[in-house]
């Protein structure tokens, strides 16, 4: 069966009345709360881009030298942040101070740096932190067995490479020569990388040379087995830990690098700084939870020097450690982050942003929308008060015996104004202020009339 046309449009006229005389009028509700939801959404905007803004996807970390533990650490790095969608750069450099000096100068975002490499203060100054130190670097001084140096001051007149001034270990093998009461003229000093140094010292060119850097690099583990070359032994490490703080007394077992050869066949005390994985101040939040997390992947494992989980840790370093990192060591990583995923979790930790600022608007705001929309619906029927004040002030500006005269024109005004009045589209919740005006243009019906007087009382019984 077809549908009746007349019953469809019927029903459709039902359903606009019921639209219409609904108990939330949705376009007064909308006007009212227009400028509040606008304001909301600006603020949440701002919130989320410049209270707490999203981590950048890109970093850059200078390393070290080729062939160092640095430079094989940072590829560690750049393979984990890749999970995470962030792209690191690495930026292979002298070492630790060209390293500082990169950061300094804004070059890098993160680094490698040896302790002793700077000073609390002056870190703080220039606005470096410290993310945890995460490894120890033995200063390895390899020799010429045909060197012949038994002590220490046996270095004096020898020819030893110390590396390039941007590195670390020039400063610090210094301080250990100042320690011993060695003048650095008393040594022929070179300044070659590690590479070129450790051809020339199995070339015989040179006498011995100076590593700091963990026994992961490749050029350790091949001088350490090389035969003709020798590792000193700092038999006094105990004494160097107290006159440098920022050394420890390492020991390297008998073995340890292979346990058939018997290499090396006995144990050798060693002095080591650490290296501290050192950042911008200004380097996001996130992503200073996020490297930590990395370090511990890397460096939590036991190893030559170190227990399983002794590593990555906020102490021996003079650095400041960063706020962020901190908590990470004190209280692990952040809730979301355990159970989702970096970006996912950050996205919803940022969120609490937004909903603070939006609660901080929205109670006030609360407040101040439900009597603009009692006012907007309200005022549709107030406004005809003033009409129907208008027609009579009308009646009362004629004179009486020229009213009957008026009274045609006057009714059709009044006319007009209850055709209009018909036609407003009020919510249920207020029909009573409708219906209270049409009870009072009836009432001005009637005094035009003639009917009743202004006070409603009708003029027949006033006239007996």
């Amino acid at each position: 069966m077809r549908p009746i046309k007349g019953s469809t449009k019927a029903v459709k006229r039902a359903v606009s009345k019921v639209r219409q005389f609904s108990f939330v009028s949705l376009r007064d509700l909308l006007v009212a709360s227009g400028p509040t939801l606008l304001a909301v959404v600006a603020v949440a905007v701002l919130a989320y881009l410049w209270v707490d803004p999203a981590p950048p996807r890109r970093l850059t970390m200078a390393t070290g030298q080729f062939n160092s533990a640095y430079q094989e650490f940072g590829r560690q790095y750049a393979s984990l942040l890749a999970r995470d969608e962030i792209a690191l750069t690495l930026q292979p450099s002298l070492g630790s101070h060209e390293n500082l000096q990169r950061l300094l100068d804004g070059k890098a975002d993160i680094a490698f740096v040896q302790s002793g490499s700077t000073e609390d203060a002056q870190a703080a100054q220039a606005g470096l932190v410290s993310l945890g130190s995460l490894f120890t670097e033995p200063v390895w001084l390899f020799l010429r067995e045909s060197a012949k140096v038994t002590h220490f001051t046996d270095l004096k007149g020898k020819r030893i490479n110390l590396g390039p001034e941007g590195t670390g270990v020039p400063r610090l093998f210094r301080q250990v020569l100042d320690a011993n009461g060695i003048e650095s003229n008393e040594l022929k000093i070179g300044a070659l990388e590690n590479t070129p140094a450790t051809m020339a010292l199995l070339a015989g060119t040179i006498d011995g040379l100076v590593f700091s850097s963990a026994p992961e690099a490749p050029l350790i583990q091949m001088l350490l087995q090389t035969p003709g070359i020798k590792l000193f032994n700092f038999s006094q490490a105990d004494a160097y830990t107290r006159r440098l703080p920022f050394l420890t007394h390492v020991v390297l077992p008998r073995g340890i690098v292979d346990l058939g050869r018997d290499i090396p066949a006995q144990d050798y005390h060693l002095i080591a700084p650490t290296a501290t994985l050192v950042a911008r101040e200004d380097l996001h939040p996130a992503l200073v939870g996020l490297l930590v997390k990395s370090a511990g992947e890397i460096h939590g494992k036991a190893g030559w020097f170190q227990q399983q989980g002794q590593f990555p840790s906020p102490k021996y370093t003079e650095i400041p450690v960063a706020r962020e990192a901190a908590r990470y060591y004190r209280d692990g990583p952040p809730f979301m982050q355990r159970y989702m995923r970096f970006w996912l979790a950050n996205l919803f930790e940022r969120l609490w942003v937004v909903a603070v600022a939006l609660a901080a608007l929205l109670i006030p705001l609360s407040k101040i929308v439900p009597p603009i929309y009692v006012w907007r619906v309200r005022s549709r029927v107030y406004r005809w008060y003033g009409e129907l004040r208008k027609v009579e002030q009308a009646l009362e500006a004629i004179a009486p015996e020229e009213r009957e005269a008026a009274r045609a024109g006057l009714m059709q005004r009044l006319d007009g104004i209850e055709d209009s009045v018909n036609h407003i589209s009020i919510p249920l919740a207020y029909a009573e202020e409708l219906y209270r005006l049409r009870s009072h243009i009836n009432f001005v019906r009637e005094r035009v009339r003639g009917t009743i007087d202004q006070h409603g009382v009708a003029t027949a019984s006033l006239a007996k």
